[in-house]
Formats: C-alpha cells, structure tokens, sequence
C-alpha cells in the first residue's frame, strides 16, 4: 500500500467524556462513526466516553457506553457509509448486535461484522468496546460471503480471531510514533489478520438453506407491493446478496423475481377492482403500476379481460381460474419491456 492511499477523514487522536446520552451521541457524530439514534439507557449516573485514533486508513474508536440500545435506520445511513466496513470487538462488559437476519450475542474479546450503510441495532451491559473502520475494497470481501458473515459472533479467544482481538484492544493506546509508510504497512498487516479471521469464520458458518432464503425473499416481496421501487437489486440488497445470487435462487421456480413482483401485483390489483370504490387508475397506482396503459396490457393477457371488465354490472365477482396458475405475464419467457 503506497503513501496516495485514501484516510479516513478525522484527527490522529480525539477523545471526550460525557455524562448525558446527548452529548455522547454528539461524541459519536464528532468521531465519525456512522449515525446512531440512543434508544433506552438505565441508571440516572450516564457517563459514557470516545476515544478515536488513525492509523493510515485504519479508524479505531474506543467506546465506553452505559447499559442501553441504540439503532441505525437506513434512511439514516450516510453516501461514504457504503464505502466502509466496521468491526466491533468487546473489551468489558457484553452486547447484542443484529444486523441482517442475524444477531451476534457477544463477550470480553468477540468480534462482529457490521454494514454501516445498513440497519443494526445494538443492545449491551454497561461496555467497552472499539468499533474499526476501514476502506471496503481493501478487505475484498465478496457480497455472498459478506451475506453470510454480518451479524454473526466471532470468537476473539482462539484462532486468529484472538489475534484480531488483542491488536485491535491494544491498539487504541498504542498508535504513536508512526511515519506516513509504517502507518499504512502496519494497517494493511492488520487488514490481512481479519481477512484470514473472515475466512476461519466463514468456513463454521453454513450457508443459508435456498428454501429458506427464498421464503424470505418472497415475504420481503409480498410486504412492499405497493413500493414502486420495488426492483431486484433493491431485494437483494435487502437480503445482503448479489442480484445473480438472487436470480440464480429463482432459476428452478416457475417465476422469475421480476415476473412474481408484477404478477403478485396484478393479483392485489385482481381482488381490489372487485371492490368497485375507486378508479382502475388508482388501483394500479396504489400497486406499484405507474403507467395505466402498461397495467391494462399486463392485466389483460394475464386474466384475459380488462381491468374495466372486472365486476359485472351487477356487482358480481368475474370468475376466471387463470387467477390460479400463470398467464402470459407469469412465465420465464416474458420480455420485460417495462418494469412493474
């Protein structure tokens, strides 16, 4: 790693106390972590502090927090958070960290993986932890295994994990007198000790069932419907894997995941035309379908009528058992031309 690598942004050193859950989220803003949002914190004597040092591109932020929970919402996420991991290893104390369908329960020397760019929460004892920071393409860790890894518990007391942990306690307290080359020498030595640590750990951890996944995926879809965002990439994203590993899931089922968002779609739309309160154009909306041309063309070749066609003059239900199997819209021959 040569001198031009991109640092994190900050002082070589910042510390500060605080003795109001205010002033130390205030704390965290000013150390640059990614945000958090303080949820419950017990006992009427808070004291909390920060302590942050770099080391190249390396940010090490020790923490010393009260019994509580804090959260991160995705709207909450910053553009450069995407661009970072962070690792958090325990020094006192114990916290419960959830991230992506996984929740990691951890002691005195474990680890975890967490996203910044996306929804965490964290519940602990009254702690010491270090939250590290460090460039994402540095670490070079693939979306699938990543999937696998956020949110789960690494021991920090065998194995290179325990190695991790030590550095990475010790560290905090230990980062003076390094010129600009041993700084990123000395962070890229300790990048590889996680990479090799993410490995030893990914080889214990199974990889989710595709039956199982798959049923999340389909909840995940059938919850936001009306989302017009709603998109492949938006999916996998939710459940931390790549869009080919997404559609490599669906590759066996009679719909692929574009096809079961629109005709799922269409099927909402179906039972909701029967209730004769509204226009057809604001059916389609509330669904997701933008353009009310582009529904009626959908609608049709999937149920064989119009959506104008669906009650009968005298309010009763059209019976067509197309409903129940895939029409021209559901197969995974269909050219999608538009998106839903």
């Amino acid at each position: 790693m040569d001198g031009d690598e991109p640092r994190l942004s900050g002082a070589a050193q910042t510390g500060s106390g605080t003795r109001s859950a205010e002033g130390f989220l205030e704390a965290l803003d000013a150390s640059d972590l990614p945000p958090l949002r303080g949820g419950r914190h017990t006992g009427e004597d808070f004291r909390a502090g920060v302590v942050s040092r770099d080391l190249g591109p390396l940010r090490l932020v020790e923490l010393v927090t009260p019994e509580g929970e804090c959260f991160r919402e995705a709207r909450a996420a910053r553009a450069q958070d995407s661009e970072l991991w962070q690792v958090e290893v325990v020094s006192r104390g114990h916290v419960r960290a959830e991230q992506g369908g996984s929740t990691a329960v951890l002691g005195p020397t474990d680890l975890v993986l967490i996203d910044p760019a996306r929804p965490v929460r964290f519940a602990s004892s009254a702690t010491t932890h270090v939250t590290m920071l460090m460039p994402r393409h540095l670490l070079r860790l693939g979306a699938d295994d990543a999937a696998r890894l956020v949110g789960v518990r690494i021991r920090g007391d065998q194995g290179p994990g325990a190695l991790v942990s030590s550095l990475v306690r010790d560290m905090t307290r230990s980062l003076n007198g390094f010129r600009a080359h041993e700084a990123d020498r000395s962070a890229a030595a300790v990048i590889e000790l996680i990479a090799v640590t993410l490995a030893s750990r990914l080889g214990d951890v199974r990889p989710v069932d595709d039956d199982i996944l798959r049923t999340r995926v389909v909840g995940f879809i059938e919850a936001r419907l009306s989302d017009r965002d709603l998109t492949p990439a938006k999916v996998a994203a939710a459940h931390h894997i790549s869009v080919r590993r997404l559609h490599k899931l669906f590759q066996d089922q009679p719909l692929t995941v574009a096809a079961l968002i629109r005709r799922r779609r269409l099927e909402r739309c179906y039972v909701d035309l029967a209730r004769r309160t509204t226009t057809v154009a604001a059916v389609a909306a509330s669904w997701g379908f933008a353009d009310p041309a582009h529904f009626s063309r959908l609608f049709k070749a999937t149920f064989g009528h119009s959506p104008g066609a669906r009650v009968s003059n005298d309010g009763a239900l059209i019976v067509n058992d197309r409903l129940a199997r895939p029409g021209k819209d559901g197969g995974r021959n269909d050219v999608e031309r538009k998106g839903a």
